[in-house]
């Protein structure tokens, strides 16, 4: 009988497999470049937007007496103590390579001198760094207060953010921010202009009231701000034929500012004296992607793409100016676009971090959109996103409650990792092989350990069997092919001497987060559906079968905004 021809080798490409002992191949991501424009990439697809050559050394000015932000200190081959906490948190990077990926703005520690003397623990955004995740919170004019968003931020930390964005719009915006402040330990960041206009109306926006409310965030400690100076008054005739317009909130107001005075986007006028004010305090730049597209037949359109060619002129007045800087990103995107999107960012500013909105790859699923959102959002990270902006099951319809929160922290908790073991990051992948050494030994106690959600787990577990048995409920005793695996002799897989287990035990009674896990598991019922559904119907005193008269179906402005304080809990 002839002999078995030998098996094929696997290609390996690249970075070496970030697992140790994986039976893997390695990433089929570039070779890892640490100290060059491909940190961790993706290979490019035939035609898509070649690395700039030039960096944040090339737009630096005659250095200052004085080095007060991280990119200074950097480019004076400075190692701050936040380059070196941000190495003992990330051990594939050392503080020289940080400091080196700073000083060419492929990354940067949002890290204002007040939030240190807080809580704050430094942290990195930038492709040589792990992929990061942002949770926006905030109270709106119709919901939620401080103390809820305190709450709100204690739980996003909880579950994955590394960064949070106060986004309130109503209630004592002061109070609220600087109770984020003295609590959070991530970097905060804030849209100064929604304070700006708080009580007025937008055309009553002025250059004093934009530099002084810039300067008072940056002195209570916000770590970056969202500054929609890229939208400018001649990108605007590009928007008109839009499905949806603009829907940055930022991007919207400096729309109209710039519509009703006939001038140029104030943010654009004052760039240079904004650095200035964030320079002295090391406020970092998220320059705010005004024109981003709210719907996919708006993606990648002729206003998007002009406002980003203009945040790659801002990149480089803020790095001259000695700011750090990261590029904010859309949106709604079709899947094939996003690879696009995120190499022509990092051509046209030269490399500087990209932080983006999902994508959403779809519209049609409003109360699903962080699964919608974390598709394209591991799409993006894995093709150039530093951090990605989470969306929760809220998206498009109200403002998010404490579990849409952990529903957006964990689905793109999945989407950031799932990004950095594609790439090859060192050990990226190796708590995932402890636990599949772990599930092939059938023990479950170390399968619950090394789980994100370990309450989750043992919840769904217990559920149906809560027996720890060498099989599991869902195939049972006969069925399990891990079980038959590990009877196999010749098999080493279910053997790893540190995961065996002697025999089956009877697991632990539940705990009450653990029961609340399960009556609160898969959808609502259809009877609560409808009720919160015709809550407003009901509260604006509908009849049955007419339509409500709720703030989207007035025409008067003040008929709306009192219809809103009558419904408003």
């Amino acid at each position: 009988m002839p002999s078995s021809p030998s098996p094929r080798p696997l290609p390996l490409h690249g970075a070496r497999n970030p697992g140790s002992g994986g039976t893997t191949p390695g990433s089929f991501a570039l070779r890892a470049d640490v100290g060059g424009a491909l940190s961790f990439s993706s290979p490019d697809t035939p035609g898509m937007p070649l690395p700039s050559g030039k960096t944040a050394w090339d737009f630096r000015h005659a250095p200052r007496a004085r080095a007060v932000t991280q990119l200074e200190h950097a480019r004076n081959g400075t190692v701050t103590p936040e380059m070196r906490r941000v190495a003992e948190r990330e051990p594939h990077l050392t503080a020289e390579q940080v400091r080196d990926e700073v000083a060419a703005g492929r990354m940067i520690l949002p890290a204002n001198h007040a939030h240190l003397r807080y809580k704050l623990d430094p942290m990195a955004i930038g492709r040589a760094s792990t992929t990061k995740v942002n949770a926006n919170l905030g109270a709106s004019p119709v919901s939620s207060g401080t103390a809820e968003e305190i709450e709100k931020l204690k739980w996003a930390v909880r579950w994955g953010a590394d960064t949070v964005m106060d986004l309130s719009t109503g209630g004592d915006l002061d109070r609220c921010r600087e109770a984020i402040l003295r609590e959070s330990t991530v970097p905060i960041g804030t849209v100064p202009i929604y304070s700006m206009i708080r009580g007025k109306r937008i055309e009553d926006l002025t250059h004093d009231a934009i530099l002084r409310e810039i300067e008072h965030q940056a002195k209570q400690g916000v770590d970056y701000f969202t500054i929609h100076a890229g939208v400018l008054r001649e990108h605007l005739p590009f928007v008109k034929d839009r499905l949806i317009g603009i829907v940055s909130r930022g991007g919207s107001i400096l729309a109209k500012w710039m519509l009703v005075h006939r001038q140029q986007n104030p943010m654009y006028e004052l760039f240079d004296e904004i650095c200035d004010i964030m320079r002295e305090h090391d406020v970092s730049f998220s320059l705010g992607d005004g024109l981003r597209p709210g719907g996919l037949a708006d993606a990648t359109d002729e206003a998007q793409l002009r406002e980003l060619d203009t945040l790659g002129e801002l990149t480089e007045r803020a790095w001259a100016k000695g700011c750090q800087v990261m590029v904010e990103g859309p949106g709604h995107v079709p899947f094939d676009q996003i690879e696009f999107n995120m190499k022509l960012e990092r051509r046209l500013c030269h490399g500087a971090p990209f932080y983006v909105l999902g994508p959403l790859v779809t519209d049609i699923f409003p109360g699903y959109d962080h699964i919608t959102s974390c598709i394209g959002a591991t799409a993006a990270a894995y093709h150039g996103a530093s951090m990605l902006c989470y969306v929760t099951p809220k998206e498009h319809l109200g403002l998010p409650k404490k579990d849409d929160v952990k529903q957006g922290c964990v689905a793109y908790r999945i989407a950031a990792h799932a990004a950095d073991v594609a790439l090859g990051i060192p050990d990226a992948r190796d708590r995932d092989d402890e636990l599949t050494k772990a599930r092939a030994a059938l023990n479950w106690e170390r399968h619950f350990e090394l789980s994100f959600d370990p309450d989750l787990a043992r919840a769904f577990h217990d559920e149906d069997l809560d027996v720890d048995t060498d099989f599991c409920a869902m195939c049972g005793h006969d069925w399990c092919s891990v079980r038959i695996s590990k009877e196999i002799r010749e098999f080493a897989s279910g053997k790893s001497p540190e995961n065996a287990v002697e025999r089956a035990k009877r697991s632990a009674a539940l705990t009450p987060e653990q029961r609340a896990i399960l009556e609160q598991r898969g959808n609502l019922p259809p009877e609560e559906i409808h009720r919160l559904a015709t809550k407003t119907r009901e509260a604006v005193g509908a009849k049955p079968g007419a339509k409500a008269s709720c703030h989207s179906d007035v025409a008067d402005d003040e008929e709306a905004l009192r219809v809103q304080r009558e419904v408003a809990p």
